[in-house]
């Protein structure tokens, strides 16, 4: 299959937000190039001997994001990108801003990222690809192997990183947890490894439904453990039946901002009285507008909680 590409020339600054905006616009998935200098932190991730010598950084980064060849309302979506960048500049540097077309097959990227995808820790979590051997050494709590195709979810995107510190925070034993948005399982299965008793997930994705079940399967974890259904929590009274009302100690939503807000009515609805939810996928300016829909919807604020430019708040029911 073909696939159009539009690269968005912006600023390492604006990279994150840029993401997060295409994210919003029903974007799925985008390749960002840059040339910042790792961390030493992120030298240890790396399981290579030489590293890439990148050119100098001079803050320019190059976001890309990619349409089906044909794609319906194609001028009117990326009349909404343009919009939405120059938006941004009242937040940050964008930089040039322009968008630039290009063109790839399936078979250039569809299983390049596995390069990229190595084995790392939260703490005493050790998440590792499917194809890669566990830890031989180190004291971990739990080992979490993750095949996420081409759902969201290996566990490295520091809104995942979040939730898992906040649910190795709140989570206790034998809770019941609803993971929405569960994508490629990352969540529910490491709620099941700190000892979650039982965990439902939701998400609106149909190829999230078969993942999830792949990645719970290659972790040892059987499907009496956890249901997983597609739909939108958000108005489907269907799905929020099939969930259940008022019936989970902990309720997971990385999702997006701009989707947190409308559903937080229905993230209080399936939690029991004193009940946490746990949020991120918030880009940090919607961090008020996302703290005030979780409140007027009947949360009280526990903690805020952040990542480079990733927000998480955790509320609790009253």
């Amino acid at each position: 299959m073909k696939w159009e590409k539009y690269t968005i020339k912006t600023t390492t600054e604006a990279e994150d937000y840029i993401s997060s905006v295409l994210a919003d616009l029903g974007v799925e998935g985008v390749q960002i190039e840059d040339n910042i200098p790792l961390s030493p932190q992120d030298k240890e991730k790396l399981f290579i001997d030489i590293l890439p010598v990148l050119p100098p950084d001079e803050g320019i980064a190059y976001v890309s994001f990619f349409l089906e060849e044909g794609t319906l309302g194609l001028e009117e979506l990326l009349s909404q990108v343009r919009e939405e960048v120059e938006g941004l500049r009242a937040f940050v540097d964008v930089g040039e801003g322009t968008i630039s077309r290009g063109e790839t097959e399936d078979k250039d990227w569809i299983d390049n990222w596995k390069q990229y995808f190595k084995a790392f820790s939260i703490d005493d979590i050790y998440i590792k690809p499917t194809w890669e051997e566990g830890p031989k050494e180190g004291d971990y709590r739990c080992v979490i192997e993750i095949d996420p195709g081409t759902t969201f979810g290996t566990g490295k995107h520091e809104t995942t990183q979040l939730c898992i510190r906040q649910l190795r925070k709140f989570l206790k034993p034998k809770d019941a947890v609803l993971d929405v948005g569960c994508g490629s399982g990352i969540l529910s299965i490491v709620s099941l490894k700190l000892g979650a008793g039982k965990v439902n997930g939701t998400d609106v994705d149909p190829i999230c439904m078969e993942a999830v079940k792949a990645n719970m399967d290659v972790n040892h974890l059987t499907k009496e453990m956890g249901n997983f259904y597609q739909g939108d929590l958000t108005t489907d009274r269907q799905l929020q039946d099939k969930v259940g009302t008022e019936c989970y100690d902990i309720v997971v939503a990385n999702i997006l901002a701009d989707i947190i807000i409308p559903l937080a009515p229905a993230l209080l609805g399936r939690l029991k009285k004193g009940g946490i939810c746990i949020t991120s996928g918030i880009i940090d300016f919607k961090e008020d507008a996302v703290t005030k829909a979780l409140k007027e919807a009947g949360f009280l604020i526990l903690e805020v909680t952040s990542q480079g430019e990733w927000v998480s708040i955790t509320a609790q029911r009253a």
